[in-house]
């Protein structure tokens, strides 16, 4: 089929129910496509229960009644035929009812998100163009790239003047002191973190008008640039986004709330701020900034788990995504990245390419997973698994051997 026909054979199955559990990834993307779809599913009378979480499997869905997935599922192939999946990861799903722009050989890593993928079977439920604003969290969560269809969706809303490009910082923030102190995108080494050198930061940039953003930024850049890589110290200045629907109007704000809310587990506080509920904005973003101090705390004493390897072990598996992605994009390493997080009997592993290192990490750890009695999958630059703890072991061998077939 093409992706007309797939998203229209997904749009009506949705229309058809009266009660959809709607299960969405715990990441930016992830709730923003279940929000997105929720929101159409709202509008023409649907009712459904939305559940945030780190995955999903076939023992977990309901057998009563139709179950949604948005962000996870294209990755397994024991799912019901049945459930409904709209998703962008590597597809193992075969159930007709899967919406994924892999399928129609549209890159699912750069050039639509599972958000943008909720949008396009969204806009085939009804009018929904106002939504195109919860698109661009999924877009900046997960590293896309403001082309193909997200580029589509971004015009669509530029010219119905639900989003306004502009240019300026990205760090997400309340004001200009937090911006900096919580930045894990980039992750600034010597101020991320430490109040004392925002304040100094901030000081030492204050002119007679103001604080000048030209010297501001270039004393971040000589803090951090010792420890930190080309790619990351680039996000700091760029392309920004106002979202004139949404309660956070500020698309890195407003990315980097949901995403921390939802890996922390208090998705109910992503959804309500994604549903357009002002009123939790404030806990919102108290619960953002633990988790990114959190991260930040984590970051200062990492450290290589085996010497000479990009392999890492963080004691906290509520934070050990976010540190993948910044060990991967923020650091200098000529390997792909893995760091992984005993919690209980399990292990979570998280694996990252760097910019301009070549692997297809997607099916060498979903395979892996498979083969140490776990799950995983991913994309081909960002991969994710649950493993048994005792089976690590086996798990890094595999790892370190299939990278260097």
């Amino acid at each position: 089929m093409s992706l007309v026909e797939t998203v229209k054979t997904v749009a009506d199955q949705i229309s058809r129910q009266q009660f959809v559990e709607v299960y969405a990834h715990h990441d930016a993307d992830g709730i923003a496509a279940g929000a997105i779809l929720c929101h159409a599913m709202l509008r023409t009378g649907i009712r459904f229960r939305l559940r945030v979480c780190a995955e999903v499997s076939s023992e977990s869905l309901s057998n009563d009644t139709a179950s949604l997935l948005c962000d996870l599922g294209s990755g397994r192939d024991d799912l019901p035929p049945e459930t409904i999946v709209v998703d962008h990861h590597l597809p193992l799903f075969s159930g007709q009812f899967h919406a994924n722009p892999r399928l129609e050989k549209i890159d699912g890593d750069r050039e639509l998100s599972a958000a943008g993928m909720a949008y396009i079977v969204a806009q085939e439920m009804g009018n929904n163009q106002d939504l195109a604003g919860l698109v661009i969290p999924g877009i900046i969560g997960d590293g896309q790239e403001f082309i193909g269809k997200n580029l589509e969706i971004f015009n669509e809303g530029v010219a119905n003047g639900i989003i306004v490009p502009d240019k300026g910082q990205t760090l997400a923030g309340r004001d200009m002191a937090e911006k900096w102190l919580l930045a894990i995108r980039p992750y600034l080494a010597g101020i991320s973190g430490n109040d004392s050198a925002v304040a100094d930061l901030i000081s030492d940039a204050q002119g007679e008008n103001g604080i000048r953003q030209d010297v501001l930024m270039s004393l971040a850049v000589l803090t951090s640039a010792p420890q930190a890589s080309a790619d990351g110290l680039t996000l700091l200045y760029g392309d920004t986004v106002h979202l004139q629907r949404e309660v956070i109007e500020d698309a890195h704000a407003l990315t980097a709330v949901i995403d921390a809310c939802g890996k922390s587990g208090h998705g109910d506080l992503a959804v309500a701020l994604c549903l357009r509920s002002s009123a939790e904005i404030g806990e919102a973003w108290e619960t953002a900034r633990r988790h990114h101090l959190a991260v930040i705390d984590a970051l200062k004493t990492v450290q290589p788990a085996h010497n000479g390897e990009a392999i890492y072990e963080c004691t906290d598996a509520v934070v050990a995504s976010d540190m993948a992605d910044v060990l991967a994009r923020d650091w200098v390493h000529q390997t792909p990245v893995l760091i992984y997080a005993r919690n209980g009997g399990d292990c979570r592993i998280s694996a990252r390419l760097p910019r301009g290192v070549e692997a297809d990490l997607g099916p060498l750890v979903r395979n892996l997973a498979a083969t140490c009695g776990g799950t995983g999958g991913g994309h081909h630059n960002r991969a994710g698994a649950t493993v048994p703890c005792n089976r690590l072991g086996d798990f890094m061998k595999g790892w370190q051997e299939g990278l260097s077939v």
